[in-house]
């Protein structure tokens, strides 16, 4: 009589079992989800922050996928994705992005000549193309007069004007109600910025700090005409040919771009200074 040990009876058992089991093996719990409508998932939930479950289940419905609303919650949930209305705060930032080709901004800056007397200028910039429009320059800004400049740039802008719907400005004095009654005659809503919150109007100040960093810090100004002469110049450099990260690079008011063929002969390259050499514009020569 021989014994056999207790662990190579369970052994042998064990393998009796995985011979003679011949039901397959069934997966447990919902199957995955596949990888390419998760994408479309979270894009829909990116691109519509405000839209539901439920939403985004009937918009891949159409789209012929069809997968329930707990799933959509399940893989938004992956992802690090708040479910609407939470992930759909209206901020200021995102306000003035949706809004922002129908939005101005204007605000003053001053430069002080070599005399030592202080120039004020006013200057309007369009959010959407960050198109600046000189308004003009003085020495006393008085509400009269920067109503009237109002006037004269709304007579530039023409037709274009019926395309704006909010001007952003801040609360000085120097803006009065004139001033707002000439904007509101085009239908034109003014939002006032809060006391001291430079950044409810940071387009306008950011443009202010690339003017002083790339002209006005290395010039020395003698008075108004040259002030004059000096901020427009600046200005349709900026508009025709700086580029900008906010356009991809491109220019507030489009311009032609050269033919990349051309980038091999670069003798034909010719360079334009501007305000004495302190700014230079490239451009291939015909």
């Amino acid at each position: 009589m021989f014994l056999v040990k207790p662990e190579t009876l369970l052994a042998w058992h064990r393998r009796m079992v995985r011979r003679r089991w011949t039901y397959a093996s069934a997966p447990r719990g919902r199957p995955p989800v596949p990888d390419p409508v998760q994408q479309l998932i979270l894009r829909l939930a990116r691109e519509n922050p405000r839209w539901g479950y439920q939403r985004i289940c009937g918009e891949l419905l159409r789209l012929g996928c069809q997968i329930s609303a707990s799933s959509i919650r399940r893989v938004l949930r992956a992802h690090g994705v708040d479910p609407a209305p939470r992930h759909a705060s209206t901020t200021w930032r995102s306000f003035l992005r949706r809004q922002a080709a129908g939005i101005l901004a204007c605000d003053f800056f001053t430069v002080d000549t070599v005399w030592l007397r202080r120039l004020y200028v006013l200057f309007v910039i369009e959010l959407g193309s960050r198109r600046v429009h000189l308004a003009g320059v003085t020495a006393h800004p008085t509400g009269p007069w920067v109503a009237q400049q109002a006037r004269n740039l709304l007579l530039e802008l023409g037709d274009r004007a019926a395309a704006f719907r909010f001007l952003i400005r801040d609360r000085d004095t120097k803006f009065t109600r004139a001033f707002d009654d000439v904007w509101r005659s085009t239908g034109v809503q003014i939002i006032c910025t809060p006391i001291r919150a430079p950044n409810a109007n940071a387009v306008a100040e950011r443009w202010v700090g690339t003017i002083r960093r790339e002209c006005l810090d290395h010039l020395l100004i003698v008075g108004r005409p040259h002030l004059v002469h000096v901020l427009r110049s600046y200005v349709e450099h900026y508009n025709q040919h700086r580029p900008h990260r906010s356009l991809g690079l491109g220019t507030p008011i489009p311009s032609v771009r050269g033919d990349p063929a051309s980038a091999t002969a670069l003798p034909q390259l010719r360079r334009r200074e501007i305000l004495g050499g302190l700014i230079h514009e490239y451009e291939w020569a015909a």
